[in-house]
Protein backbone atom coordinates (compact mmCIF):
# COMPACT_ATOMS: atom_id res chain seq x y z
CA UNK A 1 0.00 0.00 0.00
CA UNK A 2 1.45 3.47 -0.79
CA UNK A 3 1.90 5.66 1.68
CA UNK A 4 0.43 9.19 2.52
CA UNK A 5 0.86 12.13 3.79
CA UNK A 6 -2.11 13.59 6.20
CA UNK A 7 -2.67 16.63 8.68
CA UNK A 8 -2.42 16.10 12.03
CA UNK A 9 -5.08 18.46 14.18
CA UNK A 10 -2.88 19.34 17.37
CA UNK A 11 -3.00 17.79 20.69
CA UNK A 12 -4.57 19.80 23.97
CA UNK A 13 -2.24 19.90 26.81
CA UNK A 14 -2.36 16.64 29.13
CA UNK A 15 -3.66 17.49 32.91
CA UNK A 16 -2.17 15.90 35.88
CA UNK A 17 -5.39 13.93 36.41
CA UNK A 18 -4.82 10.18 36.19
CA UNK A 19 -8.20 9.98 33.40
CA UNK A 20 -7.02 13.07 31.15
CA UNK A 21 -10.03 14.94 29.72
CA UNK A 22 -9.83 14.69 25.26
CA UNK A 23 -8.17 17.00 23.88
CA UNK A 24 -10.45 19.09 21.42
CA UNK A 25 -9.13 19.31 17.40
CA UNK A 26 -9.87 23.33 16.36
CA UNK A 27 -11.13 23.86 12.99
CA UNK A 28 -9.04 26.09 10.94
CA UNK A 29 -6.03 25.41 12.50
CA UNK A 30 -3.11 25.13 10.54
CA UNK A 31 -2.29 21.33 9.33
CA UNK A 32 1.49 19.91 10.46
CA UNK A 33 2.94 17.70 7.09
CA UNK A 34 3.94 14.19 8.78
CA UNK A 35 7.76 13.69 7.83
CA UNK A 36 8.27 10.31 6.15
CA UNK A 37 9.15 7.20 8.70
CA UNK A 38 8.23 4.61 9.81
CA UNK A 39 8.31 2.32 12.68
CA UNK A 40 7.07 -1.50 13.76
CA UNK A 41 3.47 -1.50 12.42
CA UNK A 42 0.49 -3.65 12.98
CA UNK A 43 -2.20 -5.24 10.55
CA UNK A 44 -4.94 -8.22 10.89
CA UNK A 45 -5.89 -11.30 8.30
CA UNK A 46 -7.86 -12.31 5.71
CA UNK A 47 -10.83 -14.86 5.53
CA UNK A 48 -14.49 -15.07 5.84
CA UNK A 49 -16.28 -12.79 8.86
CA UNK A 50 -19.98 -13.71 9.74
CA UNK A 51 -21.42 -10.73 11.96
CA UNK A 52 -24.01 -8.28 11.83
CA UNK A 53 -24.14 -7.43 8.52
CA UNK A 54 -23.87 -11.09 7.21
CA UNK A 55 -20.73 -13.47 5.55
CA UNK A 56 -17.86 -11.28 3.94
CA UNK A 57 -14.99 -12.24 1.95
CA UNK A 58 -11.75 -10.94 2.23
CA UNK A 59 -8.98 -12.39 -0.52
CA UNK A 60 -6.65 -14.96 1.69
CA UNK A 61 -3.10 -15.17 0.52
CA UNK A 62 -0.97 -18.19 0.54
CA UNK A 63 0.06 -18.30 3.88
CA UNK A 64 -2.23 -16.19 5.33
CA UNK A 65 -4.11 -17.18 8.99
CA UNK A 66 -7.50 -17.00 9.67
CA UNK A 67 -8.63 -15.56 12.23
CA UNK A 68 -12.19 -16.79 13.68
CA UNK A 69 -15.35 -14.20 13.78
CA UNK A 70 -17.45 -13.35 16.61
CA UNK A 71 -20.94 -11.74 16.13
CA UNK A 72 -24.35 -10.44 17.40
CA UNK A 73 -27.13 -9.00 16.31
CA UNK A 74 -26.17 -5.59 15.81
CA UNK A 75 -27.85 -3.02 18.84
CA UNK A 76 -29.77 -0.04 17.85
CA UNK A 77 -28.26 3.56 19.63
CA UNK A 78 -30.58 4.64 22.34
CA UNK A 79 -29.69 8.53 21.04
CA UNK A 80 -29.62 10.54 17.65
CA UNK A 81 -26.12 10.40 16.20
CA UNK A 82 -25.28 14.05 16.71
CA UNK A 83 -24.77 16.56 13.54
CA UNK A 84 -21.13 16.03 12.35
CA UNK A 85 -18.66 18.40 13.84
CA UNK A 86 -15.60 17.26 12.08
CA UNK A 87 -12.88 15.37 13.89
CA UNK A 88 -12.05 15.98 17.42
CA UNK A 89 -9.71 14.43 19.74
CA UNK A 90 -10.83 11.71 22.32
CA UNK A 91 -10.38 8.81 24.50
CA UNK A 92 -11.01 5.49 24.45
CA UNK A 93 -11.25 3.04 27.26
CA UNK A 94 -12.11 -0.42 27.03
CA UNK A 95 -13.10 -2.11 30.38
CA UNK A 96 -12.91 -5.88 29.16
CA UNK A 97 -9.13 -5.89 28.40
CA UNK A 98 -8.34 -2.69 30.94
CA UNK A 99 -7.76 0.29 28.35
CA UNK A 100 -8.76 3.06 30.02
CA UNK A 101 -8.24 7.00 29.09
CA UNK A 102 -6.22 6.11 25.38
CA UNK A 103 -5.86 9.13 23.24
CA UNK A 104 -7.25 9.09 20.09
CA UNK A 105 -5.65 11.99 17.68
CA UNK A 106 -7.52 12.55 14.63
CA UNK A 107 -5.58 12.92 11.06
CA UNK A 108 -6.23 13.21 7.41
CA UNK A 109 -5.29 10.24 5.45
CA UNK A 110 -6.66 7.05 5.86
CA UNK A 111 -5.67 3.44 7.87
CA UNK A 112 -2.15 2.74 9.05
CA UNK A 113 -0.69 5.17 6.68
CA UNK A 114 2.74 6.91 7.27
CA UNK A 115 0.81 10.15 9.08
CA UNK A 116 -1.24 7.67 10.91
CA UNK A 117 1.67 5.40 11.87
CA UNK A 118 3.99 8.20 13.42
CA UNK A 119 0.84 8.60 15.43
CA UNK A 120 0.51 5.10 16.94
CA UNK A 121 4.32 5.42 17.61
CA UNK A 122 3.99 7.82 20.65
CA UNK A 123 1.92 4.91 21.74
CA UNK A 124 -1.54 6.57 21.33
CA UNK A 125 -4.46 5.60 18.82
CA UNK A 126 -4.89 7.35 15.37
CA UNK A 127 -8.36 8.13 13.87
CA UNK A 128 -8.35 9.06 9.88
CA UNK A 129 -10.92 11.07 8.38
CA UNK A 130 -11.25 12.71 5.12
CA UNK A 131 -11.87 11.69 1.34
CA UNK A 132 -10.29 7.84 2.34
CA UNK A 133 -10.61 8.07 6.40
CA UNK A 134 -13.60 7.85 8.41
CA UNK A 135 -16.30 9.81 10.59
CA UNK A 136 -16.17 11.58 13.96
CA UNK A 137 -17.19 9.83 17.19
CA UNK A 138 -20.83 9.43 17.21
CA UNK A 139 -21.30 10.22 13.86
CA UNK A 140 -23.09 8.13 11.32
CA UNK A 141 -20.58 6.16 9.39
CA UNK A 142 -17.47 4.28 10.14
CA UNK A 143 -15.19 5.73 12.91
CA UNK A 144 -11.53 4.16 12.46
CA UNK A 145 -9.32 3.99 15.15
CA UNK A 146 -6.14 2.37 14.97
CA UNK A 147 -3.23 1.72 17.60
CA UNK A 148 -0.12 -0.65 17.82
CA UNK A 149 -0.63 -4.41 19.20
CA UNK A 150 3.32 -5.04 19.80
CA UNK A 151 5.56 -2.13 19.91
CA UNK A 152 5.00 1.61 21.45
CA UNK A 153 3.42 0.03 24.88
CA UNK A 154 1.11 -2.29 22.87
CA UNK A 155 -1.73 -0.13 24.05
CA UNK A 156 -4.20 -2.67 22.16
CA UNK A 157 -2.26 -5.70 22.98
CA UNK A 158 -5.67 -7.52 24.31
CA UNK A 159 -7.52 -6.50 21.18
CA UNK A 160 -7.81 -9.96 19.83
CA UNK A 161 -9.78 -10.91 23.53
CA UNK A 162 -12.54 -8.31 23.06
CA UNK A 163 -15.76 -10.23 22.05
CA UNK A 164 -19.33 -9.17 20.99
CA UNK A 165 -21.10 -7.39 23.58
CA UNK A 166 -17.88 -5.86 25.38
CA UNK A 167 -18.48 -1.92 25.68
CA UNK A 168 -16.59 0.52 24.06
CA UNK A 169 -16.23 4.42 25.28
CA UNK A 170 -15.31 7.18 23.45
CA UNK A 171 -15.17 10.45 25.54
CA UNK A 172 -14.61 13.60 23.58
CA UNK A 173 -14.87 17.76 25.34
CA UNK A 174 -18.32 16.82 26.25
CA UNK A 175 -20.19 13.53 25.46
CA UNK A 176 -19.47 9.65 26.15
CA UNK A 177 -20.62 7.60 23.10
CA UNK A 178 -21.05 3.97 23.90
CA UNK A 179 -20.31 1.34 21.56
CA UNK A 180 -21.02 -1.96 21.75
CA UNK A 181 -18.77 -4.55 19.51
CA UNK A 182 -20.89 -7.19 17.18
CA UNK A 183 -18.25 -8.69 15.33
CA UNK A 184 -14.82 -9.24 14.40
CA UNK A 185 -13.26 -8.94 10.94
CA UNK A 186 -10.09 -9.22 9.44
CA UNK A 187 -8.24 -7.30 6.84
CA UNK A 188 -5.42 -8.12 4.35
CA UNK A 189 -3.24 -5.26 3.16
CA UNK A 190 -2.45 -7.32 0.02
CA UNK A 191 -6.34 -7.14 -0.85
CA UNK A 192 -7.74 -3.21 -2.32
CA UNK A 193 -11.45 -5.84 -2.06
CA UNK A 194 -10.07 -5.91 1.66
CA UNK A 195 -9.21 -2.39 2.34
CA UNK A 196 -11.97 -1.14 0.86
CA UNK A 197 -14.27 -3.31 3.25
CA UNK A 198 -12.58 -2.04 6.38
CA UNK A 199 -12.99 1.73 5.49
CA UNK A 200 -16.18 1.47 4.21
CA UNK A 201 -18.63 3.62 5.72
CA UNK A 202 -20.66 0.59 6.40
CA UNK A 203 -17.87 -1.63 7.37
CA UNK A 204 -17.74 -4.93 5.15
CA UNK A 205 -19.90 -3.40 2.76
CA UNK A 206 -18.38 -0.86 0.11
CA UNK A 207 -21.27 1.44 -1.68
CA UNK A 208 -23.91 0.87 1.16
CA UNK A 209 -25.10 3.69 2.63
CA UNK A 210 -24.61 4.44 6.46
CA UNK A 211 -27.63 4.88 8.60
CA UNK A 212 -26.21 4.34 11.77
CA UNK A 213 -22.82 5.46 14.17
CA UNK A 214 -20.51 2.59 13.91
CA UNK A 215 -16.63 1.72 14.82
CA UNK A 216 -13.92 0.16 13.72
CA UNK A 217 -11.10 -1.20 16.07
CA UNK A 218 -7.96 -2.32 14.22
CA UNK A 219 -4.49 -3.32 15.57
CA UNK A 220 -1.87 -5.93 13.98
CA UNK A 221 -2.25 -9.92 13.44
CA UNK A 222 1.92 -9.68 13.36
CA UNK A 223 2.10 -12.94 15.94
CA UNK A 224 -0.70 -15.18 13.69
CA UNK A 225 1.42 -13.69 10.38
CA UNK A 226 4.59 -14.79 11.82
CA UNK A 227 3.58 -18.01 12.97
CA UNK A 228 1.87 -18.70 9.38
CA UNK A 229 5.52 -17.75 8.34
CA UNK A 230 4.17 -14.68 6.76
CA UNK A 231 7.27 -12.26 7.14
CA UNK A 232 5.59 -9.41 4.26
CA UNK A 233 5.61 -6.33 5.41
CA UNK A 234 4.51 -2.57 3.47
CA UNK A 235 6.53 0.60 3.63
CA UNK A 236 5.43 1.61 6.67
CA UNK A 237 6.20 -2.02 8.20
CA UNK A 238 2.37 -3.07 8.78
CA UNK A 239 2.31 -7.24 8.28
CA UNK A 240 -0.62 -8.02 5.86
CA UNK A 241 -3.03 -8.55 8.21
CA UNK A 242 -4.79 -6.58 10.81
CA UNK A 243 -7.92 -7.73 13.28
CA UNK A 244 -10.60 -5.43 13.38
CA UNK A 245 -13.65 -5.39 15.87
CA UNK A 246 -16.93 -3.44 14.65
CA UNK A 247 -19.01 -2.14 16.79
CA UNK A 248 -22.51 0.06 17.14
CA UNK A 249 -23.31 3.22 18.75
CA UNK A 250 -25.71 2.19 21.76
CA UNK A 251 -25.86 5.79 24.01
CA UNK A 252 -24.42 8.77 24.57
CA UNK A 253 -24.44 10.78 27.81
CA UNK A 254 -22.96 14.04 28.82
CA UNK A 255 -19.14 13.97 29.47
Amino acid sequence: MGAEQGRVLPERPRSGRSSRSPRVAVAGVTAVIMALGASAGCSGGSGTSTGAHGPTSVVPSAASPVLSATASPATAATSPAPTPRGPVAAEMSIPSIGVEGLDIVPYEGTTDDRAGTRIQDRGVAASPYGEHGGVGPGEVGNYLVTAHRLSAGGPLRELPSVEAGDKIHITTEDTVYTYEITETRTTSFRSARSLAEQRAPVPGEPGEKPTRAMITLSTCATPEDNAAGNFWRDAQNNPEHRIDKIGVLTSTRPA
